[in-house]
């Protein structure tokens, strides 16, 4: 058996293999192109007699082409969360030295001694890592119009405090910047007929009301207000312009995005079992399997799955000292996704509404209440993907069914 560990960097990766007693075989430094794959494996070929060895494989890093090459030659590959990486490396060598060879024959011990505290690497379908890249995109997609919206109301607090108030908080809403890339300043704002509104709110997409919505921004355009001296006002309005154009094409790309996410998602096997679930829609269901995967191996229990998820709590004892905390080592984005399902499954589970509304008259606070939900929630998911069953309101809540009954 060979153990292989990498030092994966974005230029090159630094190989070393050892053999069951941990003496170095080999190393070397490969390019991260189809011929470094090659070398790596005639480097490995190299390292033993046998035609068909056995190869364990640590490397930081759980996707990418790399890692697929490793994967698809039959190799036993482990991701390393880097954090446990360094804290293998502190337990070796206190004196604090890094160097990429040492990384690469560290993560070899690593998965030589270690490998049963860490787990290979998931054989998740193409289908669901596909759904996890969409999923992905168009979250960082709306974080990244946030960032422009916070940007455009910082603005607009300052020099145009109307269009505040004729479109609230939601500046990235088709009326807000169809209206403001046509009149982006108070001075043009108040030049705005009710025609050229009208023209304004169709352009953006808007179908109903359109008189009485073009009747409200004017008078809320038309009022009076304190202005900046008009080079400034013109100087804002510039900026605002530029500003609204980015959120017009983040609106274009989040559809685009949504569109190709729902056309994924729905043609897999477990889409239907996922939506079957109060609080996941289209787009939060897609999120929550594309970050969970769907290789039926990947996790041993629910309480696996809750713990990738973050929503299982850590408990911290040292003698006469035991402490319950928020597990803060977790997949961030499945963490958000959770949280959100957790919420808005309080309006269409009574389950879920009461068992939130007893961990509130517990003292919890929102947050942890909504944290415990989410833990449920996974479980009862992992149930459902598990036995192939839809969800049952009834089977997930009974004592609440039955008194409702």
């Amino acid at each position: 058996m060979l153990f292989v560990g990498v030092d994966w960097a974005e230029a090159h990766h630094d190989v070393c293999v050892i053999n069951d007693e941990g003496r170095v075989l080999g190393r070397k430094k490969v390019n991260d192109t189809l011929e470094g794959v090659r070398e790596l494996h005639a480097l490995l070929a190299t390292c033993t007699e046998d035609e068909t060895p056995e190869i364990v494989v640590g490397i930081e890093k759980d996707r990418g082409l790399v890692v697929n090459a490793l994967v698809a030659a039959g190799y036993e590959v482990y991701a390393v969360n880097p954090m446990a990486a360094a804290r293998y490396r502190d337990r070796h060598h206190v004196s604090g030295a890094k160097s990429d060879p040492g990384d690469a024959k560290m993560l070899a011990d690593l998965v030589r001694t270690d490998r049963h505290n860490h787990r290979t690497i998931a054989g998740d379908t193409p289908l669901a890592e596909a759904l996890k890249v969409l999923a992905r995109a168009h979250q960082n997609a709306v974080w990244s119009r946030q960032r422009h919206v916070n940007e455009l109301r910082s603005s607009l607090r300052d020099y145009f405090p109307g269009a505040l108030e004729a479109f609230g908080n939601d500046l990235s809403h088709h009326d807000a910047v169809a209206v403001l890339a046509i009149a982006p300043t108070p001075s043009l704002a108040r030049g705005l007929s009710k025609a050229k509104l009208v023209s304004a709110l169709k352009r953006g997409g808007r179908k109903r009301r359109l008189e009485e919505r073009a009747l409200e921004l004017q008078e809320i355009l038309r009022r009076e207000q304190l202005a900046q001296p008009p080079l400034l006002e013109r100087a804002y309005g510039l900026t605002t312009s530029a500003t609204v154009a980015i959120v017009v094409a983040m609106n274009a790309t989040i559809d685009e995005l949504e569109a190709g996410l729902a056309e994924h998602f729905e043609q897999h096997s477990d889409a239907k079992i996922i939506r079957s679930l109060p609080g996941l829609g289209m787009i939060l269901g897609a999120r929550v399997l594309g970050e969970f995967g769907d290789d039926p191996n990947r996790y041993a229990d629910s309480k696996s799955r809750r713990n990738y998820a973050g929503t299982s709590p850590v408990t911290k004892s040292s003698g006469t000292k035991k402490v319950v905390l928020a597990r803060r080592a977790r997949n961030r984005r499945l963490a958000a996704a959770t949280d959100q399902w957790a919420f808005s499954s309080l309006l269409q589970s009574p389950g879920a509404r009461h068992y939130y509304d007893e961990l509130r008259a517990r003292n919890k606070s929102h947050h942890m209440a909504l944290r415990q939900l989410a833990n449920r929630w996974v479980s009862i998911l992992h149930t459902c993907l598990e036995r192939g069953i839809l969800y049952d309101e009834y089977v997930a809540w009974p004592q609440v069914t039955d008194k409702a009954d």
